[in-house]
């Protein structure tokens, strides 16, 4: 009997009852934390740009995917923050003084953070 491309390519088969079934395995992955914003990237690549996430997916590269992209958000998250804090006055001695005014600063700048990753890395 002439052997299959599978097996030509060195493929193995395991009897299972009366059907020859592939022995197939997952190429190993190393293990990277995927984090908020690689959940928010899945999410989005799921339901608005399902070709690219099948894509990945089926290659076996999804999670190497979201693992940058985990990275990537949060460094620029902490970049972003520190910046944006020194620009606008959110300092130790604003935080002593009026906890309120830190507190409502520090929320907005943490919003205009998140909007730019959103746009920058999530969306992109």
């Amino acid at each position: 009997m002439e052997k299959t491309l599978f097996e030509q390519m060195g493929g193995t088969y395991t009897r299972q009852g009366d059907y020859l079934l592939p022995d197939l395995s997952l190429v190993p992955q190393e293990e990277r934390p995927i984090g908020v914003w690689g959940e928010r990237r899945r999410k989005y690549l799921k339901e608005h740009r399902r070709v690219l996430y099948y894509s990945l997916f089926t290659s076996g590269n999804l999670h190497s995917h979201l693992a940058d992209v985990e990275e990537q958000a949060q460094e620029m998250f902490e970049r972003l923050t520190k910046q944006m804090a020194e620009k606008q006055g959110a300092t130790e001695a604003l935080k002593a003084a009026d906890m309120m005014a830190w507190v409502g600063r520090m929320n907005n700048i943490r919003n205009a953070t998140e909007e730019a990753i959103y746009n920058e890395i999530i969306y992109a």
